[in-house]
């Protein structure tokens, strides 16, 4: 397995990732692509539960991935190595009570940290790069970019061929330039030029 080298965590034979937002952002389908990269595309085992609320869009939306070398024994991710949070009410109910050394990654467009923010939060523009390129609904697929080139949970070449076999055929070339430019974004940000 990859090592989180960039974001400051130990190696180790499973990393469980937890992405939380609203319904509508795409937040299954993201984790779901994490998931086929590690598992299709580079010969991991890996997981995903979700949960999410009555609501087909706005309600809450929780996809846990747990990606692992050896067996998994236990479907649900129980101490997050990494949250992806794209909404105020995940980062409300995650960011409090999550583990030391955990890596928090958050799109600043639609969350406010507060007076006080985390130390180690790393802030990604996921909204604004998705804008940028036309379509707001890329941007769980820039926050994917985003997770690979600040961890390096999946090698970003196997993160592509998952986010090509899984969004809408014609749609290819849109999502590609999505998850390049959220890994362009951290990787130019790496060192913590933008954590606060």
């Amino acid at each position: 397995m990859s090592e989180m080298t960039d974001a400051g965590s130990p190696a180790s034979d499973r990393v469980q990732v937890r992405f939380a937002g609203f319904g509508g952002q795409g937040i299954i389908l993201a984790g779901s692509i994490l998931g086929q990269a590690a598992v299709v595309h580079s010969g991991h085992n890996a997981v995903m539960s979700e949960d999410y609320g009555p609501e087909s869009r706005g309600g809450s939306c929780t996809a846990e991935i747990v990606i692992a070398d050896s067996e998994i024994d236990y479907p649900r991710v129980t101490r997050p190595d990494v949250l992806v949070l794209m909404s105020q009410q995940a980062y409300d109910k995650y960011a409090p009570g999550r583990p030391a050394g955990s890596v928090l990654i958050v799109d600043e467009d639609l969350v406010d940290l507060g007076s006080a923010p985390p130390a180690d939060v790393l802030r990604a523009p996921a909204t604004r790069i998705a804008e940028e390129l036309g379509r707001r609904i890329v941007a769980n697929i820039v926050m994917l970019g985003f997770l690979a080139g600040a961890t390096g949970i999946v090698d970003i070449e196997m993160l592509r061929r998952a986010v090509a076999a899984a969004v809408p055929r014609g749609s290819e070339p849109l999502n590609l330039a999505a998850v390049n430019r959220g890994y362009e974004h951290a990787r130019a940000i790496a060192g913590g030029a933008q954590r606060r």
